[in-house]
């Protein structure tokens, strides 16, 4: 099994790089496998950059018709999601630079958020931690938070950031770290 069936979420045991090989080799309807596979992480993209659920489609559907036509020139030195992240990457940055700032998808807050079951007092300090946390990043500077999300969000490594972002390896390393720092001296002021 090769290391992008591994990168694959769903749909059989198939590889991105074997359906985009099918894709250009005229199997034009496959490329419905890759949209499934990341439309959600690429509309999360969206949303941290355009912070409404309607630019946020918008912004999907460009990135997915760029990487379409765009597809023969994936030549597989990277993971295919570092390729298509990095197309989302620049498409999201040439529209904020049009439009909007970044907000950082821990903006959302879906996985800090108390669960309804939860007991008042842990609910309380939860949506505490929650608050201290966006607070902490809304501080950071665009890369920073860029950075954040790519690293602890979508679970790209150092190297895969600087492929999709252009920032050197050792940059991104201070940028996570600082950012680290900075969330764990909010965290223990709440305490």
């Amino acid at each position: 099994m090769s290391h992008e069936a591994q990168d694959s979420p769903g749909e059989g045991n198939y590889s991105d790089r074997l359906i985009v090989d099918q894709i250009v080799s005229g199997q034009k309807e496959l490329f419905r496998l890759l949209v499934r596979r990341y439309e959600r992480p690429v509309y999360g993209m969206g949303l941290g950059f355009f912070r409404n659920a309607e630019d946020a489609s918008d912004f999907t559907q460009e990135v997915f018709l760029k990487v379409y036509r765009n597809l023969s020139r994936f030549e597989g030195r990277s993971r295919f999601s570092t390729w298509l992240y990095k197309i989302a990457y620049n498409t999201a940055v040439n529209g904020v630079n049009r439009r909007k700032e970044y907000r950082s998808l821990a903006e959302e807050g879906t996985s800090l958020e108390a669960d309804e079951k939860d007991a008042p007092e842990l609910a309380l300090i939860r949506n505490a931690a929650r608050d201290a946390v966006l607070v902490s990043l809304a501080e950071l500077p665009e890369r920073y938070r860029v950075c954040i999300d790519l690293f602890f969000f979508y679970d790209r490594s150092y190297r895969e950031i600087e492929a999709i972002t252009g920032f050197p390896v050792n940059t991104i390393k201070s940028h996570v770290f600082r950012a680290k720092k900075l969330l764990r001296e909010k965290l223990e002021e709440l305490r």
